[in-house]
């Protein structure tokens, strides 16, 4: 102590000038690590003793630990609870909400995207028999179709006007509630699932007795006689009908609309063609027909 007080005090008049204060700090820090760290004769003190004292020892730590451990637990599971836990005590951050599915818009019919729609006069797309609509995506052609009818809705890609040797896209109700996009080829008048399915980005949903759904694929594909590339002009056969299990059955209607031309994915019209309960009434026979008794009613009999 002598010689550290030489050594800090080596200037004249040192030993007069530390404070109290300065020397309460020189006392801490000569204090600190001999009141922390053992002796090598503590420490060579307790490897001779063995035995019976590092038992007593050992017992008198153990509520120490056990305290120790709990200590931790306790501070880790509030810790767990602040940073992990909602109020509600559920885990987060949760998965983000899956985004409903956006309703087919009819106003860009004609203008943004080319619609077919069969039924009523004046129908959208979710009032149609059947709806249609396609538009281009960058090297994609996204189809839009809905349907009135709990099984699947589906369009032809046809070289005519006749079901048979189609490529055929088809959104189908399982049993489990969900709308799958499946791809099939016509052999006839069967359709034959494809595993190659050229569809991507697929959506659906079944809502209010109605099959409706939203996928993408491209307009160029690798020559395969199951898919049609979209780029050439092809007539759409429309179909919709009843599935068991998962699984199409025959379409609703006898007849199911044909495109009266072949349609181009680069020319967006709106199109509607009456479903058969308007086509009688829609004929230029029967048009011909109400003119030519109107015009009786109002001139009146000879």
């Amino acid at each position: 102590m002598a010689l550290l007080h030489a050594s800090l005090c080596a200037s004249p008049g040192c030993g007069a000038a530390m404070s109290p204060l300065r020397w309460g700090a020189w006392l801490l820090l000569l204090a600190g690590p001999a009141a922390s760290t053992a002796s090598p004769a503590d420490e060579s003190g307790g490897a001779r003793g063995g035995g019976r004292g590092d038992g007593e020892r050992g017992a008198r730590d153990e509520p120490q630990r056990q305290h120790h451990d709990s200590s931790y637990g306790t501070f880790a599971s509030e810790f767990y609870d602040l940073r992990y836990l909602s109020e509600e005590g559920y885990p987060f951050p949760t998965a983000p909400p899956v985004d409903p599915f956006a309703k087919i818009r009819v106003d860009d019919c004609g203008k943004t995207k080319g619609c077919f729609r069969y039924g009523k006069p004046g129908c959208n797309a979710e009032t149609c028999d059947y709806f249609l609509s396609y538009r281009r995506i960058g090297a994609d052609v996204e189809f839009e179709l809905s349907a009135d009818t709990d099984g699947w809705v589906a369009v032809g890609f046809s070289s005519d006007k006749k079901m048979g040797g189609d490529d055929v896209m088809a959104c189908v109700h399982d049993d489990n509630g969900r709308v799958r996009i499946q791809h099939f080829y016509n052999v006839g008048q069967w359709a034959k699932e494809i595993q190659r399915n050229p569809a991507r980005d697929e959506e659906g949903i079944f809502e209010n007795n109605r099959v409706t759904c939203r996928f993408k694929r491209p307009v160029y594909v690798p020559r395969d006689e199951t898919i049609v590339d979209l780029h050439l002009s092809w007539y759409y056969l429309f179909a919709w009908g009843p599935a068991i299990q998962g699984s199409i059955t025959r379409h609703d209607i006898d007849s199911p609309p044909v495109s009266e031309r072949v349609v181009s994915i680069y020319k967006y019209e709106d199109i509607f063609m009456p479903s058969a309960a308007y086509q009688t009434f829609s004929s230029p026979f029967c048009l011909l027909l109400i003119v030519a008794l109107t015009f009786y009613l109002l001139m009146g009999t000879p």
